[in-house]
């Protein structure tokens, strides 16, 4: 049987360079893909959307996606 932590998702406050626990557990989900990502690897989100990311890649796809006036400027 699972230990009880591992199975729950924490509620975040995204903030600037850091988060704060609003509920406890021990990982949460990536906006994007739905996989968990546990609290001590959470690298990547944003404070404007409270959105957890897996990776540097989904992140930055995800802000393209919402701000696509940034594609432009890659162009």
């Amino acid at each position: 049987m699972p230990n009880e932590i591992d199975t729950n998702e924490a509620g975040l406050l995204y903030e600037g360079g850091d988060y704060r626990l609003l509920k406890n557990g021990s990982y949460v989900r990536c906006a994007v893909t739905g996989q968990r990502i546990p609290l001590n690897e959470l690298k990547y989100w944003s404070i404007e959307r409270q959105e957890a990311y897996a990776d540097c890649r989904i992140s930055f796809e995800r802000e393209l996606d919402c701000r696509p006036e940034l594609r432009k400027l890659l162009a």
